[in-house]
């Protein structure tokens, strides 16, 4: 990549050493929300290859307003993304992290970025002051992983999936979730079965298990979005066909938190600012 287009990056706190395709340790992801005040909602999402928070004030009933920060991204557009928030102003506020889909189309938006709007709708529509979600995701072993997620420190999930010889992967237990459709439907599939509070923490598991998928892969040698054409055509803002050709890598962004999660999100959101 042109050394022009390499991205500055700016992080609230240092990370820990850059890795690629580190196999062994798990993935972790942290997501937190917070109520800053009466019509505002912060939210903040870091893992290995993302870093964006959110800003979202609201009236008490609707979304009246909400912005994107981006820190560390994969592709060299991510960061353009933020205005495909902007239909969100104005939706109602809803219990159910999902409903965004109803305002904005995800598939015009960055998925991180949408996915974590989505959270602080439900964190405004809920009234708490702070959530937090935290996951894990073990390497493969003999084709078996068991993925966990952390609401507020208490283990709340956890799964087990098997990885197909198709190379798809199969949640085989627990139930009800060995119901659901692992690919195409399954935030649906959550909405309909499960109660507004366990539907948001299983679609946020369920991310975290796709997203994952990247650690223990050498993702710094896809140069360019184009690269993945023939797989991921049309799911997010970067992977729109009049971007693929110059959403670049932003290489040396990878982070690993295998062995320090404490370091996701560390003193975000900044009450002093």
């Amino acid at each position: 990549m042109p050394e022009e287009q390499t991205p500055e990056f700016a992080s609230p706190a240092s990370g820990p050493p850059i890795r690629i395709g580190r196999k062994d340790g798990p993935y972790r992801r942290r997501i937190r929300l917070a109520r800053v005040s009466a019509g505002e909602v912060w939210g903040g999402l870091e893992d290995d290859f993302h870093h964006f928070e959110v800003r979202l004030l609201h009236d008490g009933r609707h979304v009246t307003g909400v912005s994107m920060e981006p820190f560390r991204w994969p592709w060299t557009t991510c960061p353009d993304a933020g205005p495909a928030l902007d239909p969100l102003v104005g939706m109602v506020l809803s219990e159910r992290c999902t409903a965004v889909a109803g305002a904005a189309d995800p598939r015009q938006a960055c998925t991180h970025q949408f996915d974590l709007a989505g959270l602080c709708v439900s964190h405004a529509a809920r009234g708490l002051d702070e959530r937090q979600y935290d996951i894990e995701l073990p390497p493969l072993i003999d084709r078996k992983t068991t993925p966990q997620l952390w609401r507020d420190g208490n283990l709340l999930l956890e799964w087990h999936l098997e990885l197909q010889e198709d190379g798809y992967r199969a949640l085989v237990a627990p139930e009800p979730f060995t119901d659901a459709p692992w690919k195409g439907g399954f935030m649906r599939w959550a909405d309909e079965h499960l109660d507004a509070e366990h539907a948001e923490a299983a679609v946020v598991l369920r991310r975290a298990c796709d997203i994952g998928m990247g650690r223990g892969m050498n993702l710094e040698a896809i140069p360019v979005a184009q690269d993945l054409a023939n797989i991921m055509t049309g799911v997010c803002y970067s992977m729109q066909v009049e971007r693929m050709p110059i959403a670049f890598r932003a290489m040396g962004t990878i982070r690993d938190f295998a062995d320090v999660p404490d370091n996701l999100l560390r003193g975000r959101p900044d009450r002093s600012s």
